[in-house]
């Protein structure tokens, strides 16, 4: 076999279609865009319009808001942690913080930072450094002996007058 016999499998690759040659192609005259009027032309987008009727997303009400500040935190629940020590991918003497939960393959964006969920009591001493925690996961943290420290998030910045 040489390069130039090489070629695709038949069916492989479609004919495009020609449009506008002729009446006799299927596709010619108006070239399959039907009558004449606003939509036969090119370069209309006339999506939501509904013939001079208010349309739908106009008659409904607004509701609600996008909080510019709110903050996207990775959730991470202690039966990951649990796992992860488990399997010596995380070492359970060092602070367990979002660079050794990236390094353990827990995480692999941190976004905002990381929140501590509970759901498994730790059978050992803990000590982990996160942004967020929920109460529970706290409680069982520190029952095993363990400290969790959450990061005070950082203050805005205040407008210089």
């Amino acid at each position: 076999m040489k390069l130039n016999e090489l070629s695709d499998k038949a069916g492989a690759q479609k004919n495009r279609k020609r449009i506008g040659r002729g009446i006799g192609s299927g596709t010619g005259k108006t070239g399959g865009r039907g009558g004449k009027g606003q939509t036969a032309r090119s370069g209309v987008a006339i999506k939501g319009f509904e013939g001079g009727q208010m349309p739908l997303h106009r008659r409904l009400p607004k509701r609600g808001f996008t909080n510019i500040f709110r903050k996207d935190f990775v959730e991470v629940g202690l039966d990951r942690i649990e796992a992860a020590i488990v399997a010596e991918r995380l070492d359970a003497s060092k602070t367990i913080d979002t660079e050794a939960l990236k390094a353990a393959g827990i995480v692999k964006n941190a976004r905002d930072g990381i929140r501590l969920l509970g759901g498994a009591e730790p059978t050992r001493k803990l000590t982990i450094d996160v942004a967020g925690a929920s109460g529970p996961a706290i409680a069982a943290v520190e029952k095993a002996g363990g400290t969790v420290k959450v990061a005070k998030p950082a203050a805005p910045a205040e407008a210089a007058g």
